[in-house]
């Protein structure tokens, strides 16, 4: 296919997505069909679409890591916000009218309309023996992203999962087709969950062990990717044996004493903890100029822990910025898979099944490549409870500005963390409550206004 066109006809699905995803909108359906487009044919035409990587990688909404503790805004930093919207979204106001140039809500289904296209064409293209692995790929590929894009939507749009509640709690809606016309309604957690599963084993199979680029999905990647799930869903033995599955292919470690940590951007896109790479797109709340890492989080650094270092920029007034991201880039952040998460969630997981000497030797693992060799000490632990304290500590630092803490926060509250977050803007504080019912942020107005689904 020519690569214009294909490029043409990506573009022209993006725009689609925005204005029909959620449901039927007559002006969008009265646009001439450009003449140009074609129907992907060839396996390789499919995997180009996957391969767009602005779409399908690099545009995660972020609302979660805007909306968490890792970070505050001075009350002029507040100010300087140029959206209501952004505005709206650091306080966890219900309003959350888009006025912003992009939008959160494309971000996850974007990605969802153009696996659902490929996922319908492969199964026109017969699967010839000379093209088998490129053909597994491309169905495997499909439906990684839209399981994970599915996965990102819950977590920011829906509560957490909670085993009592998730057949009648509100989710997000599934789009499973390309049909634009289709009306979106919301599906309960508990579906959503049950397709991201379905999903994400789906493609195991069909990948390769380890993915030709960071940036296409792998077994490693959907190993990864199922142990997130699990752990938010509190699911811990399942949460392991995914987290086993996963290191069994890749178990890299950076050694942080060997490298240079002092660069503004010390950590590549392809370093060898990455198993697949996602980044995010946060929203300006979390432009590098106006927010300030949480001084609680910054002070939760041992002088000897390295990251203190790789992770933070000071600024002339006191404050820091965040410069870890494993993107090449202090101001786009990484959102993807990486074997120290993994690292982290089994040793999570083996500490709470009761088996402290496996937690505890995953989290030294850690451990010894982040603090300063010349005088680190392996943590210790005498019982579940202590190893459970210290290998949450460690995670929370080790995982900062990675949108993980929001799902963290919310699967913590359900297990008693009493987990509150506060905000203060001309000195008044704002508060969000242990399992508050905002911790399912608000749908956007436009999203409700052409579907006419129930709002949060």
């Amino acid at each position: 296919m020519n690569i214009k066109i294909l490029y043409r006809q990506t573009c022209v699905v993006l725009l689609i997505i925005v204005g029909l995803l959620e449901g039927g909108c007559k002006k969008y359906l009265d646009a001439k069909p450009d003449k140009a487009l074609v129907i992907p044919s060839k396996v390789q035409d499919l995997q180009a679409l996957l391969d767009n990587n602005q779409v399908m990688n690099t545009k995660d909404p972020g609302y979660g890591e805007a909306s968490s503790d890792n970070y505050y805004l001075t009350t002029d930093g507040y100010y300087s916000l140029p959206y209501d919207e952004y505005r709206n979204l650091y306080l966890w106001k219900e309003n959350n009218a888009r006025d912003g140039s992009v939008s959160p809500w494309s971000y996850c289904y974007s990605p969802v309309y153009i696996s659902n296209i490929v996922l319908e064409s492969i199964e026109n293209i017969e699967r010839t023996s000379n093209e088998a692995y490129a053909w597994d790929n491309v169905k495997g590929s499909a439906l990684f992203y839209r399981g994970r894009c599915f996965f990102n939507a819950v977590q920011t749009w829906a509560k957490a999962y909670d085993e009592s509640s998730s057949s009648t709690d509100l989710g997000v809606p599934l789009r499973l087709n390309s049909n634009f016309n289709e009306k979106s309604v919301r599906h309960t957690v508990a579906e959503c969950y049950n397709q991201i599963i379905s999903d994400l084993k789906g493609s195991i199979p069909l990948l390769p062990d380890l993915p030709s680029h960071v940036m296409r999905p792998s077994k490693a990647g959907a190993y990864g990717m199922l142990a997130r799930v699990y752990l938010s869903m509190r699911r811990y033995e399942q949460a392991k044996l995914y987290s086993d599955s996963c290191l069994m292919l890749k178990d890299d470690l950076m050694d942080y004493n060997a490298m240079s940590l002092t660069p503004s951007a010390p950590f590549t896109r392809t370093n060898p903890e990455i198993i697949t790479y996602f980044a995010m797109l946060a929203a300006g709340t979390l432009t590098s100029t106006r927010y300030n890492v949480d001084s609680l989080l910054f002070s939760s650094y041992a002088d000897s822990d390295l990251r203190k270092i790789g992770f933070f920029a000071s600024r002339a007034n006191g404050t820091y910025t965040f410069k870890g991201n494993y993107t090449s880039s202090g101001s786009t952040f990484f959102g993807g898979i990486a074997t120290d998460e993994i690292y982290l969630t089994r040793a999570e997981c083996n500490a709470r099944l009761g088996k402290i000497t496996e937690a505890m030797t995953d989290l030294n693992k850690l451990a010894k490549n982040r603090y300063d060799s010349t005088s680190f000490a392996p943590f210790d632990a005498n019982s579940a409870e202590k190893a459970l304290e210290i290998i949450l500590s460690e995670r929370r630092k080790e995982l900062a500005f990675r949108d993980i803490r929001w799902m963290d926060i919310k699967r913590l509250n359900l297990e008693g963390y009493n987990i509150s977050l506060t905000r203060i803007v001309d000195g008044q504080t704002y508060s969000l409550a242990p399992n508050d019912d905002r911790f399912a942020l608000p749908i956007p107005l436009e999203v409700i206004s052409m579907t006419g689904m129930p709002q949060n």
